[in-house]
């Protein structure tokens, strides 16, 4: 996975959700936001702003902190706890009143003072889209592999305890596929660590092609094991995914594998599902050594 370029943005790919009580405040906003290229909508009020942000996907909530009813900072509370991947900012033309300790306290990332000129409004804007996007990026790194660009083994963890709960709650069929590579230390031994690490890679780019993309997460789980998250997965796609994955693996990198999958049954633990499928994966790495005997 390519690195995320904190600087590259594009204007057109911001919708920005404007918040005032005075129209004659907020429509000079969105007419300015659109002059720069953004998409920009306005509503007047709190409630009618989270009502708006249940059906848009909008990146960025603009508003006002002196409103009737609902205020800004309260607005913005409730943006961060319903809304968390909405980046938020306040305006205020009583600048003496508030501080960016109260601010921030509500969960936005910045206040800008009104009136404020095109210019100004950017620059702000701008500086929260970067902000945002160098989150994105440490966020991305903790939970990437470097070497192979899949997930690692601290995101599967948070993951399956994730899909756990929604395949409990929505009782959907949910499996693993854990894999292992035959001899890839003698291949290791042998070849290098360069042509380790690329053999590495290659299985890494085969699992992402043969895998459902938006369906199915591939991980580095351990060194040269491998695992898959499939959801929404019924048995026989398991076994068929499991399949294609081990022909991929040996007719492209000439690697036999361990593989073994997995599916969860209801009252389940996190825990007691991954030992069932290590514990699985375990008697399919038996099975390939007393064969070699």
């Amino acid at each position: 996975m390519e690195p995320l370029d904190i600087n590259n943005i594009e204007y057109g790919n911001e919708l920005i959700l404007v918040v005032d009580d005075e129209e004659f405040v907020s429509d000079p906003i969105v007419k300015m936001l659109r002059d720069l290229g953004f998409q920009a909508e306005s509503v007047n009020n709190g409630t009618d702003a989270l009502l708006a942000l249940k059906e848009k996907p909008y990146t960025f909530l603009l508003t006002d902190i002196n409103m009737p009813g609902m205020n800004g900072l309260e607005l913005i509370q409730k943006t961060k706890d319903e809304f968390p991947q909405v980046n938020t900012v306040a305006m205020t033309g009583y600048y003496k009143d508030y501080s960016f300790v109260d601010v921030a306290n509500s969960g936005a990332s910045d206040i800008i003072n009104k009136p404020f000129g095109k210019e100004e409004l950017e620059a702000e804007i701008k500086r929260a889209i970067i902000e945002r996007n160098i989150k994105q990026e440490l966020r991305r790194l903790s939970i990437m592999d470097s070497l192979t660009g899949l997930y690692n083994q601290r995101h599967f963890h948070d993951r399956l305890k994730a899909e756990i709960i929604r395949a409990e709650r929505q009782n959907h069929p949910l499996a693993l596929i854990f894999f292992s590579l035959d001899d890839f230390k003698q291949y290791n031994d042998t070849n290098g660590t360069l042509a380790g690490d690329q053999l590495l890679q290659k299985v890494s780019s085969i699992l992402n092609i043969k895998t459902r993309q938006g369906v199915d997460s591939c991980y580095r789980y351990d060194g040269y094991e491998f695992a898959i998250i499939l959801i929404e997965t019924e048995l026989g796609i398991t076994q068929a995914i499991q399949n294609r994955i081990e022909t991929s693996i040996w007719d492209e990198c000439n690697m036999g594998i361990s593989i073994a999958h997995t599916q969860f049954s209801r009252g389940l633990s996190p825990e007691a599902f991954l030992k069932k499928a290590v514990d699985r994966l375990n008697l399919a790495k038996a099975g390939k050594t007393a064969k070699k005997r």
